[in-house]
């Protein structure tokens, strides 16, 4: 038996540059881990078999599919037993399933003696879901394409975050579908890595004053479910330097100066899942 935890992620920041021919987006984004965790326990069965403690189709779960692309991919037959202890929620834009999938490649490629380069694991990756291959890289990265594309960095300054997810969760599908571009924001990206470059660091030497961060998917996210501005504004009110949508939401970040200072603010959203985190260092 092999028990692992899975982190989760936030996005500082999250540009959408254009609408790809295979229906996807191409993206820019900083990404980073957080200290909050699923966790995995793998033993050894004759067939796949997934556990959950969440109500999840298990034929639609990323840690079923990446067992079984693992399974395509080599040719091999063989079985294992995974239960699922989920505390990231679904439809967060935290990416639980996502990081899941990706400690599922992994860890099976041990378990099951498979020895497959991390670029042939990233393969697989890709395939099962955009935020995937960001797991095989923490805690923090550059994320381009349409996420298979990575950029790993380092840092040695950790944030106290305060998270809220309403009690509804947001399709990534839908998001993604209802952003308006005006025009290919291709030509921008030189300005649009630049800004991500400048963040990056600024995040490194601990710099939260005028501190910018941005995500244009919270702008149709918003549009339909008002009560995520109005989260981001109690955050702002409540003490946080900052506040963001992470990725498709609908949980929403504030960045605190100290870890008592987010406890403290996490006191005035009774009624809300809430979470006060870090993120992880290298």
């Amino acid at each position: 038996m092999l028990t692992i935890k899975t982190p989760a992620k936030i996005n500082w920041s999250l540009s959408i540059l254009k609408k790809r021919t295979d229906g996807y987006h191409d993206i820019i984004s900083l990404i980073h881990a957080i200290d909050l965790y699923d966790t995995l326990i793998f033993e050894e069965s004759e067939v796949i078999e997934i556990v959950c403690n969440a109500p999840i189709k298990i034929e639609n779960n990323l840690v079923y599919k990446a067992a079984k692309e693992l399974l395509n991919y080599t040719g091999i037959k063989k079985g294992v037993k995974i239960t699922i202890k989920k505390d990231i929620p679904i439809g967060a834009g935290l990416a639980g399933g996502s990081s899941d999938a990706a400690a599922t490649l992994k860890t099976l490629n041990e378990f099951w003696n498979i020895n497959l380069k991390t670029e042939e694991l990233m393969q697989i990756g890709k395939s099962l879901g955009s935020d995937v291959n960001f797991f095989f890289h923490l805690p923090i990265s550059i994320v381009e394409g349409r996420g298979e594309i990575i950029k790993p960095l380092e840092i040695n300054k950790s944030y106290n975050l305060l998270l809220i997810k309403p009690a509804f969760g947001v399709s990534t599908r839908w998001a993604y579908e209802s952003i308006e571009i005006k025009s290919q924001l291709t030509e921008n990206y030189e300005k649009i890595n630049n800004n991500i470059w400048q963040l990056y660091d600024l995040l490194c030497k601990g710099v939260l004053e005028n501190i910018y961060l941005w995500n244009d998917l919270e702008k149709p996210v918003i549009r339909r479910y008002p009560e995520i501005d109005r989260l981001k504004k109690r955050l702002l009110k409540a003490g946080a330097k900052v506040s963001l949508m992470s990725g498709s939401g609908s949980t929403v970040f504030g960045v605190f100066k100290s870890k008592e200072e987010a406890i403290t603010a996490s006191e005035e959203f009774s009624g809300y899942w809430v979470r006060v985190v870090q993120t992880l260092v290298s």
